[in-house]
């Protein structure tokens, strides 16, 4: 994964169907740049773009381009599944990058499954899923929450606040937070859900509760606008953010920057990617996703999986030589590789990746220090079944 430093952009063109030889491999690009997750969804459709144009210009796959389809669906579930039907029933169209909200990807799912495409999926998520048509590139519960508990309670965090959106990822993600809480002698001090669009009173009323109950730690599942509100007002009441911090699983450099880098300082990610990770591979990509997108782009825990989604199709797709599901699936099943967060492996059981879950530590810089990395790469266990709620997370693989 040492592509030329510069290369063509990808074009949303019309390109021939795949079959003969010097066509074109055809693909489809789902992510949401505008509606109310559009920070972080550009940030998955950087990372794609980025890997398109990179191994296009090494050459493609087998001599030929990959060519992305590329559509908006603004946020909205139902325009998720109508374009993903309009890419695999229309456009030529087998495999489709995309999805970020689990909402979106339960929209999206049963339709790659009707008309038997692949789904590259590259957000972090609930678990507790498994479909023959999706691979799951982002972390799993028990490679972010499980170290994110037990650092957290380690640390004297025992009164924990949980505050969500109103869907599945906030709600399985509480559920289990709770449990480790709960499990290791700690208390719940409430949990809440706000819709994607809270309206700023709600937004206000929760944060009052907060300030009222005085929680050691914030587990907030927020997403979009409405996370980016509640960070301003923790800030705005004051709130000591190194001894009582936001701690989450997806506010990243990117929405920090859209917050006030400022306001930001203290709070705590869980996530298997910071952009200043030691070693010149990450130092060379972040390089790269600069020289494309401009000296004030940082790459994220975003951007960096769904980069790396694009690389295993590319690895998949010359080992299977087909753009057929099946045999692209059973190619990328096992495979390693290595990516800017480190050494990763497509589990052949579960369909997700092994990955190195950190802990990370705002700065008012907007970078992260990091403050724990486990020492390998984490099996994936997205139904929770191995590992254990009563005993402390540990690094080594489940």
């Amino acid at each position: 994964m040492t592509p030329p430093a510069t290369a063509p952009a990808p074009t949303t063109a019309a390109a021939p169907a795949t079959g003969a030889a010097g066509e074109a491999w055809r693909v489809g690009v789902l992510f949401s740049r505008s509606g109310p997750t559009s920070v972080t969804e550009t940030e998955h459709f950087l990372g794609t773009e980025l890997a398109i144009a990179e191994i296009n210009g090494a050459g493609g796959v087998l001599g030929r381009p990959i060519v992305p389809v590329v559509h908006d669906p603004g946020g909205d579930s139902g325009e998720y599944r109508a374009l993903a039907r309009r890419m695999l029933a229309e456009d030529d169209v087998s495999v489709i990058f995309g999805g970020s909200m689990s909402a979106s990807r339960k929209a999206v799912l049963p339709i790659v499954e009707r008309y038997n495409g692949l789904l590259f999926y590259p957000s972090m998520y609930e678990g507790f899923e498994y479909g023959e048509n999706i691979l799951y590139i982002g972390a799993t519960l028990n490679q972010t929450i499980f170290p994110l508990a037990d650092w957290l309670m380690a640390r004297g965090a025992r009164r924990v606040h949980l505050l969500g959106a109103d869907y599945v990822f906030p709600r399985e993600s509480n559920r289990v937070m709770r449990d480790l809480v709960e499990s290791r002698g700690g208390e719940i001090t409430g949990e809440r859900h706000l819709p994607l669009l809270a309206s700023p009173e709600a937004i206000a009323a929760e944060m009052e509760e907060v300030a009222r109950l005085a929680p050691d730690v914030v587990f907030s599942t927020l997403v979009g606008r409405t996370a980016r509100e509640f960070y301003r007002l923790y800030d705005a009441a004051g709130i000591d953010r190194h001894a009582r911090p936001i701690a989450s699983l997806t506010m990243a450099e990117t929405e920090m920057r859209e917050i006030g880098v400022a306001k930001c300082d203290g709070h705590v990610l869980a996530a298997t990617y910071f952009s200043g990770l030691p070693g010149a591979e990450n130092a060379d990509f972040v390089r790269r996703f600069r020289d494309r997108f401009g000296p004030d782009a940082t790459p994220t825990t975003w951007s960096e999986p769904a980069y790396l989604q694009v690389h295993l199709f590319a690895r998949a797709l010359a080992e299977a030589g087909s753009m057929d599901p099946r045999r692209l699936s059973d190619a990328a099943l096992g495979l390693e590789m290595r990516a800017p967060g480190g050494p990763v492996r497509m589990d052949p059981e579960t369909r997700h990746m092994w990955l190195t879950p950190r802990i990370g530590v705002a700065r008012s810089d907007g970078g992260f220090d990091l403050a724990w990395t486990a020492d390998r790469p984490v099996r994936p266990d997205p139904w929770l079944a191995v590992t254990r709620f009563e005993e402390a997370w540990t690094a080594a693989p489940v």
